[in-house]
């Protein structure tokens, strides 16, 4: 090694962080005007490898801040602080589909951040690095306490933010995979909202009886939620994505139990069978199932699925009746859900009902479907596995990676702000939801 690079240092700021928190990426005592790689490693739970690369030019001090400086190639261009992670990508030779999903929350996502001299973009495994350094992304902070939920016939995961409470509390849903997802919700707990995982789709009823659970069951949780001696019972919110924003504003809107101090829908639709659950809905997407499409590599387009938006008023939620604030969250290159056609028809109802100004729409162009929290590497198609169906198959998600990031970027850090607004201030629900008998 040439002796001129032998004193490299590098330094990653903070190393133990929350997943939604930036980093900063130093590297030092590297000879002014050499082209150099930063490197990112990461061996998900399920054993595959995914990185990503930038390429910089050190500075007249013989430093790169990631900060603050322009990557000229590799994964990601520009200045992106943080686009060793969101560009993330399994490494060449991985099997295809694979998406990067937190399974255990209570373990750190760990990455390998390393500096190699030259501008490289692939075969790193056979290259020296000059420095490394590890990180580890968590979704749970210190003090966030994880409770399984199991009473009632309910299947979900309680996360509960440091401290003796009691704290607002918020319902989490998740699509049409089932499955029960906890990352949301531990990373939201971790920002002071208690918050409740629930599997509605593959969750132990189901699984025993083979029946679907009925509108009771969102119903159930939302009491579980609401009755938690650490939690606010009267500021509770609903965040649903995907098919879960459809029993998100089903309850928001005709439940008599479910009395919301907000809602947030991301990639989602109003679109729905309104006197059915998740039976009903799970039957009108077999019934439509001619409406999907494949793209130019086969893979499935189920945007059309719900298309055209019904102006049957027995096949939509009637977000005119909603008495509380809405956020949608859009991708609008959604290939998996019409969340725009939705997005601009619930506009419409809301707007002639002289609600609209209880509603929010952020609209990200370039954006896909999954649109996570910050930092999540973007994921334009995967294998998938429907709730209750055996065969796999490639779908379509939409987006592309730098818009998508972005706007991952952006919108959760409004959707925390919408949130803690609502949660935290304003008067009491019961109060508003009386006054407009």
């Amino acid at each position: 090694m040439d002796n001129s690079l032998q004193r490299v240092k590098l330094s990653v700021h903070p190393s133990r962080a929350l997943v939604d928190e930036e980093f900063v990426i130093l590297v030092q005592n590297v000879p002014p005007g050499s082209p150099m790689t930063l490197h990112a490693l990461h061996c998900s739970e399920d054993g595959h490898r995914w990185e990503a690369c930038g390429h910089y030019i050190a500075d007249s001090s013989g430093s790169i801040n990631a900060a603050d400086d322009c990557s000229v190639g590799g994964s990601y261009l520009g200045v992106e602080p943080m686009g060793l992670l969101w560009s993330l990508k399994p490494v060449p030779g991985s099997k295809p589909g694979l998406r990067m999903r937190k399974k255990d929350v209570q373990t750190p996502m760990v990455v390998a951040i390393s500096v190699f001299n030259g501008h490289h973009s692939e075969a790193f495994v056979d290259q020296v690095s000059l420095a490394s350094w590890v990180v580890e992304r968590w979704y749970m902070a210190p003090g966030v306490r994880r409770i399984p939920v199991t009473e009632q016939q309910l299947t979900g995961t309680l996360f509960l933010p440091p401290g003796p409470g009691p704290f607002p509390g918020l319902l989490d849903l998740w699509g049409g995979g089932g499955q029960l997802v906890e990352y949301r919700s531990a990373l939201l707990a971790s920002h002071g909202i208690a918050s409740l995982a629930l599997d509605y789709l593959t969750n132990e009823f189901t699984t025993q009886t083979g029946k679907m659970v009925d509108n009771q069951y969102f119903e159930t949780a939302y009491r579980v939620l609401q009755q938690h001696p650490q939690v606010l019972g009267s500021r509770i919110a609903m965040l649903g994505l995907s098919l879960g924003s459809v029993f998100t504003l089903k309850m928001a809107v005709y439940s008599p139990v479910v009395k919301l101090r907000c809602a947030v829908c991301i990639s989602g639709s109003h679109i729905q069978p309104v006197s059915g659950g998740p039976q009903e809905m799970m039957d009108l997407f077999t019934r439509n199932i001619e409406k999907i499409n494949f793209s130019e590599q086969n893979e499935v387009i189920w945007r059309s699925l719900l298309l055209p938006v019904p102006s049957d008023p027995s096949m939509k939620a009637d977000v005119g009746r909603l008495r509380c604030p809405l956020l949608l969250v859009v991708g609008e290159d959604d290939q998996n859900w019409c969340t725009q056609e939705s997005a601009a028809d619930m506009e419409q109802m809301m707007a002639r009902a002289g609600n609209d100004h209880l509603l929010t729409i952020l609209s990200y162009p370039e954006t896909g479907h999954l649109i996570e929290p910050p930092y999540t590497p973007h994921t334009p198609s995967s294998m998938y596995r429907g709730a209750g169906v055996d065969q796999k198959m490639m779908v379509l998600w939409g987006g592309k990676t730098p818009e998508h990031s972005a706007a991952q970027e952006d919108s959760w850090r409004k959707i925390l702000t919408f949130l803690k607004k609502n949660l935290y201030g304003g008067s009491d629900p019961q109060a508003i939801h009386r006054s407009h008998l």
